[in-house]
């Protein structure tokens, strides 16, 4: 996949069939993806079954990396897209058609590293996991019967990325810097231990109201310095807090 990106990342997030697991190692082949990283697998993604779904893209099981936790697959990427065909978000969760990613994608010089994250075959991503991306895909389908097959999800997302003009086929491209999931995720959590102490929020529902700040500088479109800044201002405020007691 020749595009404005390197080192294109699939993060399937607990899936439970092998026969997916093969066919989107297959699509990864398709589209020469770099890497196929799984979190928890709930199968043997080294099966039969699987294998034989991948055919000429069994490499990517074969060399598939194994997660934990989505905060593992992720942290070393600039760039985190999640998909999502649930129809119950809540109003501030915005979701937008692949096309329109892709087209947003392109006005980027170069991104060194991408994931896409996938959800659960079942009930896909979580409203906090979703919090992780900084766009999220939407593929409309039927009212009746909006959820979409796994890797039909993959084929039509890494399609839409494929076919969207590359940098050196566009005028005018940005230099990419926005905040990573990193920067955002540890900014936040000091942000948040801090509020806590100083008693603005209540360890009961600090994290639903932490979760509204995050969607706010996910939407600002926040560099990477800028998020430094608000780093740097709560770690000085702690300083502050830990040398001024008793005074």
């Amino acid at each position: 996949m020749k595009r404005n990106f390197l080192n294109l990342k699939i993060v399937l997030v607990e899936p439970i069939g092998p026969l997916n697991v093969g066919s989107i190692a297959r699509l990864c082949s398709n589209f020469d993806v770099s890497e196929l990283r799984i979190v928890s697998p709930q199968c043997d993604i080294f099966s039969l079954e699987a294998k034989k779904m991948a055919l000429k893209g069994q490499k990517y099981i074969d060399n598939c990396f194994i997660f934990s936790n989505i905060e593992q697959a992720i942290f070393d990427c600039d760039l985190v897209l999640a998909t999502c065909g649930r129809i119950d978000l809540s109003n501030d969760i915005e979701c937008e058609n692949p096309e329109e990613i892709s087209q947003w994608i392109s006005s980027y010089k170069k991104i060194n590293n991408l994931a896409i994250l996938f959800g659960r075959e079942d009930r896909g991503l979580t409203n906090s996991e979703l919090l992780f991306a900084h766009k999220i895909f939407n593929i409309k389908t039927s009212q009746n019967y909006p959820s979409l097959n796994l890797s039909h999800s993959v084929a039509i997302i890494l399609y839409e990325l494929n076919k969207c003009p590359t940098n050196f086929q566009r005028k005018n491209t940005k230099v990419f810097n926005l905040a990573s999931s990193k920067q955002i995720y540890e900014s936040f959590k000091d942000l948040e231990e801090m509020l806590i102490r100083i008693g603005y929020l209540l360890e009961h529902n600090s994290f639903s109201k932490i979760s509204k700040f995050k969607k706010f500088v996910l939407k600002a479109k926040t560099s990477s310095h800028e998020i430094n800044v608000l780093r740097g201002i709560v770690h000085q405020i702690n300083w502050f807090l830990n040398n001024s007691k008793g005074k």
